[in-house]
């Protein structure tokens, strides 16, 4: 018997009236009418479209109709019935869907197209349980297996149920409108001007809202550096390189890679007075993970929500995805971030660099290739901070290679690898080197100081004059002016300690 031959007056609506406990949700009165509204308008297509998202016609013959619909509407082609029901003869389909009486009884039905969204949002709605039934059946029909494995049974209904809620989110009315904005709100109420978590607004290392990445070889002290940063989200500390650190509410530690040795190393900086601050505000966990963030993009957000954390640290990345070398899994790796991200969490994530460029020299400056994997992984972070030295040495160099704002460093710092603290090394600072400098300093006299000595480039000369702008522009520093080239040769703009910076450290 043809599938659409009467229509369905005499069938349940819904879900519970006059059906078995055991029969799938339909609403078939709302099919009917918003295919026999498509029929008559084709703009109600577009309106209807992105509320059913797919396979949401619970007859055969229906979403055979409907998919007939989409390929007329997208050619600009008629939508009536008469049109329609010649291209399902020519497909074949036209007596399987119940022939030209059962399209003209659609077209008939009686109810106006100015309701066919909320029809639609109908069908949608009962598409969308009949998917958790199936879900459920599965589930059970799974744990009533002879060799069930629990952990295995709960871990596919959670991704089950993680599945239908992208996808739920994915349709509906607010599929196209979910993360839009007005401009005004986006540029002033976005959080865009908001402090940063660890820096100033000048030099920012860790923006709110954007990942912060520190990449190294082993041995050179991202750890010391991260327990630092963390140790002052809690509030022990106030500072870390001499730049503040905004407090947290609660950080969640992943420590995935070597658990015993980040605890031993966090040791350095614990005292009893800490007790009470690290039971309550410090969240660790040790070991893998569930599942790779790749393959659980929420999981990320879950772990946050489920720990009340708002800042979490990932140590480190290669233990947290399946692999950094594939860009889709790398991609997919970026959507977890991104949604912790969107719901208020920080992250910061310890990483490796590649193995060719472990024995770089230490004021040799780094590049984002030189990070391992993907280049996905680096272009999702808001900010990378790159340690180079040798394993176990205490004074290493700190590059500022991706920057939310002006650029950090490069920093010579020395690590106490007994206390656990990081210090900067005064003589590569620009206002400390300025300071001591009575004749001033151009611009290509600071590059070559801060790169060690020989001929700077020119990228080196232009970034040595941005830290002498911004020491003019805060005051401590000022500015007299070059003369151009000409017959005697010119001069370059010399740069002078300010009064206000000579007697602030007189």
């Amino acid at each position: 018997m043809p599938q659409g031959t009467t229509l369905p007056s005499q069938m349940p609506s819904r879900f519970g009236e006059g059906s078995t406990p055991m029969e799938p949700p339909f609403n078939l009165d709302a099919e009917c009418a918003v295919l026999g509204a498509c029929m008559h308008r084709a703009d109600i297509i577009d309106a209807v479209r992105p509320i059913l998202g797919d396979d949401a016609f619970y007859r055969p013959a229906h979403e055979t109709i409907w998919r007939a619909l989409l390929a007329q509407h997208r050619e600009d082609r008629p939508t009536d019935p008469i049109v329609l029901t010649e291209l399902l003869r020519q497909q074949g389909d036209l007596q399987r869907v119940g022939g030209p009486a059962y399209v003209s009884q659609l077209a008939n039905v009686p109810y106006g197209t100015g309701s066919a969204e909320y029809h639609a949002e109908i069908v949608r709605e009962k598409a969308d349980l009949r998917r958790l039934v199936t879900s459920a059946l599965r589930t059970l029909q799974r744990a009533q297996e002879p060799s069930a494995d629990p952990e295995a049974i709960r871990s596919e209904a959670e991704a089950d149920v993680r599945a239908e809620r992208e996808r739920a989110l994915a349709s509906g009315q607010g599929r196209l409108s979910r993360f839009a904005t007005d401009g005004w709100s986006f540029v002033k109420e976005s959080g865009a001007d908001t402090e940063p978590l660890w820096g100033t607004r000048e030099k920012t290392v860790w923006a709110p809202g954007e990942s912060l990445m520190i990449v190294g070889a082993p041995g050179v002290g991202k750890t010391t550096l991260a327990h630092q940063v963390i140790f002052a989200r809690l509030g022990l500390q106030e500072t870390v390189l001499e730049m503040p650190v905004a407090p947290s509410r609660r950080v969640l530690y992943l420590a995935m890679d070597r658990p015993k040795q980040i605890a031993k190393a966090m040791a350095r900086r614990v005292f009893p007075t800490d007790e009470k601050i690290l039971r309550e505000r410090l969240v660790v966990w040790e070991g893998p993970l569930p599942a790779t963030l790749d393959k659980e993009p929420d999981l990320l957000a879950d772990l946050a929500a489920a720990h009340q954390a708002d800042t979490i640290v990932i140590d480190s990345l290669k233990d947290a995805v399946s692999t950094m070398v594939d860009d889709s899994l790398a991609v997919a790796f970026h959507n977890a971030r991104m949604r912790a991200l969107r719901n208020g969490v920080e992250i910061l994530e310890l990483h490796h660099q590649r193995k060719a460029t472990a024995d770089a020299p230490r004021g040799q400056r780094p590049n984002l290739d030189q990070v391992y994997g993907s280049t996905w992984i680096t272009a999702g972070t808001g900010s990378v901070l790159f340690v180079t030295g040798r394993a176990g040495d205490p004074a290493v160099t700190l590059h500022h290679l991706k920057t939310p704002t002006g650029e950090v460093g490069p920093l010579d710092v020395t690590h106490d690898h007994v206390r656990g603290t990081t210090t900067v090394d005064p003589t590569k600072d620009p206002a400390v080197l300025l300071r001591n400098a009575p004749g001033g300093l151009t611009a290509r006299d600071l590059a070559t100081i801060l790169i060690g000595g020989g001929d700077p480039e020119r990228a080196d000369i232009e970034k040595a004059r941005r830290h002498l702008s911004r020491l003019v522009d805060s005051g401590l520093a000022t500015k007299a002016d070059g003369i151009a080239g000409g017959v005697g040769g010119g001069q370059q703009a010399r740069y002078y300690a300010s009064a206000r910076h000579l007697t602030s450290v007189g």
